[in-house]
């Protein structure tokens, strides 16, 4: 037999009992064993039964000679052998047997070895995504806290962004003497207009902040211009003044955040007639914002003396707005100024103060909402939604205010 395997290539390893090629099989590394059933010291129903405990890998065939057919079927069943071959074999039944055998234990191991690899592959694989998502959930959360600290310098911004206009502002009023205030006075009353009429917050902060600065243009102008009413202006005087909205557009044009309110700055001495200034515009081609802050501004103006040589009374300018209503002021402006202004004081109900972490939904500011350092933050008759209750708190919690804000209900009217 040794002599019939040699030229396929096989290594040829042989024992002459079954002890002996026990021993061998513990030293060496061997994919077949052929066995005789007739062996001395114990048979090959035995040995290969041992064969099967101790390396059940091993392909096992049973060379038999023996009639006894029960023999055969112990040596089956106990060695689990692949083959038995009766005596005398046939050489190339043989060589095709163990050819066969060979090839179909190398595709086991293959298949072992690649199923070994593709479970592993596929630990590696669990293993990774654990840890994709591990990292994707660090990274949001730092995401998370970088969003939290822009948006706190974005916070930290606006309030310097209004701080400064406030400060523009107050340079203003500091040269108009007895028409000191006019400009928060005009910038509070646009800014409750543009509620009346269910303006945008956005639009609601423009014309706000137009109305702070709308005479910004003034800055240049002569004490004696102004210590005079319009009509006491002299031609040359008239003509300056009549480019101050000019000027006053043009210094806030560099500020990209200000572009808004610098068209609306430019726009509020124009008339809904056509008959104003500084471009002739006429009705609705005037921008809302600036028609608004028109009828706030000659409303103030009016009752300070900056606009006549008489000071009217609240009523009194009220009438005289009307008057001109469809003419020089905006029809509906008018008509929301005079629903803002005959609304009793407690139509929406009276006025409570509210601790920062008992705010409701729906509630509406009483009072303006400063910062700490006095910037506005919202203002008076904001309608607070569910957003605005939740930042307001995480700002009292984040500054450790202990805020109590000025509040009243909800008007249905709003």
């Amino acid at each position: 037999m040794r002599r019939l395997f040699r030229p396929c290539g096989y290594r040829i390893l042989t024992s002459e009992s079954g002890a002996g090629g026990l021993e061998l099989l513990a030293k060496e590394d061997v994919d077949l064993v052929i066995s005789d059933m007739r062996m001395p010291e114990m048979d090959g129903a035995q040995f290969l039964e041992q064969v099967r405990t101790g390396w059940p890998r091993i392909i096992r065939i049973l060379l038999t000679g023996y009639a006894d057919i029960t023999s055969t079927v112990n040596a089956i069943n106990k060695g689990e052998i692949y083959r038995y071959v009766s005596k005398p074999w046939d050489d190339h039944d043989i060589v095709l047997m163990v050819r066969d055998a060979l090839q179909s234990q190398r595709l086991r191991s293959e298949n072992a070895r690649l199923l070994a690899l593709t479970q592993n592959q596929n630990e590696e694989l669990k293993a990774l995504n654990s840890s994709l998502e591990a990292r994707v959930q660090e990274r949001t959360a730092e995401l998370e806290q970088v969003n939290g600290f822009l948006n706190l310098a974005n916070d930290t911004l606006k309030q310097s962004f209004l701080v400064s206009i406030k400060v523009f502002s107050t340079l203003l009023e500091l040269r108009e003497g007895s028409a000191g205030g006019h400009a928060r006075r005009v910038a509070d009353l646009s800014r409750k207009l543009a509620i009346q009429l269910e303006l945008d917050a956005k639009a609601q902060q423009d014309i706000f902040i137009a109305g702070l600065l709308h005479d910004i243009g003034k800055i240049g102008f002569s004490d004696a211009m102004f210590a005079k009413p319009v009509p006491k202006l002299t031609s040359e005087e008239l003509s300056r003044y009549r480019k101050h909205s000019i000027a006053g557009a043009s210094a806030l044009l560099p500020l990209a955040d200000l572009k808004s309110a610098a068209d609306l700055i430019r726009a509020h001495h124009e008339r809904f007639d056509g008959q104003g200034f500084p471009d002739a515009l006429q009705g609705l081609g005037i921008p809302l914002g600036a028609r608004i802050l028109a009828v706030a501004n000659d409303y103030d103006g009016l009752q300070i003396g900056t606009l006549s040589e008489k000071r009217f009374t609240a009523d009194d300018a009220r009438m005289l707005l009307v008057k001109s209503r469809g003419k020089r002021y905006c029809p509906t402006v008018v008509d929301a100024l005079v629903e803002l202004l005959g609304r009793p004081r407690d139509e929406a109900g009276q006025e409570k103060e509210v601790p920062v972490d008992q705010l409701k939904i729906g509630m509406v500011l009483a009072r303006d909402l400063l910062a700490r350092d006095g910037a506005l933050l919202l203002a008076t008759d904001y309608v607070l939604d569910a957003t605005l209750v939740r930042e307001i708190q995480a700002y009292a919690k984040r500054e450790s205010l202990p805020l109590v804000l000025h509040v009243r209900n909800h008007s249905k009217q709003r």
